[in-house]
């Protein structure tokens, strides 16, 4: 399989800093956003720029020529929000019906997915956890997930929060007071590897497959806040005992260690890089 154009459906926080790495690899790169204003950013950039929606249906007229492509990125975030459970998972089947109305099967698709679709079952989880809906805590992720895999050639993504930059835990909780989650262990991913995992499967494609994208890494969020408060200078929140113990879980990224022979370059969320 070789891959010289890359499409990004969702060019935002990860999508846009994914296309530039592309680029400085030598990929012509197709780039969606919703924000008219962008087009510009990206034309400059050397982005070839689009705008898309899925509103659940397509939006757009040139989606047929943003889908002539070797490899697309799906990264519309899988939230469900006011529109309801129901709407990411027509997102995607509406995405899946216009790439057959192409008449050409890209030749692979990464699917962004979240670690939201595990439970809290108080224990390590790993990718076989959750294979059907009636398992996860997020059933229509999971169903948007089998309709990508249902293609053929897709590899799905579950990122955990991510994170770096300009998004950094500790502000969200700043001077927050009576936290009951302090013990609770975190499932964080780097922005920087979760351009480089979708790198390294470019280079080496892994159709069928699902992968938990999670620093090795676990430590409390009571860890990360403190850390966070003391680095910036956020005011450190107060943390309180639960009456029953926060239930959590740990996700391993062990399949993708073993699978692909990633090298994570920030394994403990206690050491990721921001820029305030």
């Amino acid at each position: 399989m070789t891959i010289e154009t890359v499409s990004i459906l969702g060019c935002g926080w990860l999508g846009y800093p994914l296309a530039e790495q592309l680029l400085t690899d030598g990929y012509t790169v197709k780039g969606s956003t919703t924000s008219p204003e962008k087009l510009p950013v990206f034309w400059k950039r050397g982005i070839k720029p689009y705008e898309l929606r899925f509103n659940p249906e397509p939006e757009g007229d040139e989606l047929a020529d943003f889908l002539t492509t070797d490899a697309l990125i799906v990264d519309i975030p899988p939230k469900a929000g006011k529109q309801g459970d129901a709407f990411h998972p027509e997102q995607i089947r509406a995405l899946s019906e216009a790439l057959r109305k192409t008449g050409r099967a890209i030749p692979y698709l990464v699917y962004v997915s979240s670690t939201s679709v595990y439970p809290d079952l108080n224990r390590v989880l790993a990718e076989e956890d959750v294979v059907t809906p009636d398992q996860s805590a997020a059933p229509a992720f999971v169903e948007a997930e089998q309709m990508i895999l249902g293609l053929g050639n897709a590899t799905v993504l579950r990122f955990g929060g991510l994170l770096g930059y300009n998004r950094i835990p500790g502000r969200y909780v700043a001077g927050k007071q009576g936290l009951t989650t302090g013990a609770v262990p975190v499932n964080y991913i780097h922005r920087d590897d979760a351009v480089r995992v979708i790198q390294t499967l470019l280079k080496n494609p892994q159709p069928g497959q699902t992968f938990n994208v999670v620093s090795p890494e676990h430590p409390t969020r009571e860890a990360i806040y403190r850390k966070n408060c003391d680095d910036f200078g956020y005011e450190t929140p107060t943390f309180a005992e639960s009456p029953e113990p926060a239930a959590f879980k740990i996700i391993s990224p062990e399949k993708l260690i073993a699978t692909l022979g990633f090298s994570f370059q920030y394994s403990d969320p206690l050491e990721f890089y921001y820029t305030p």
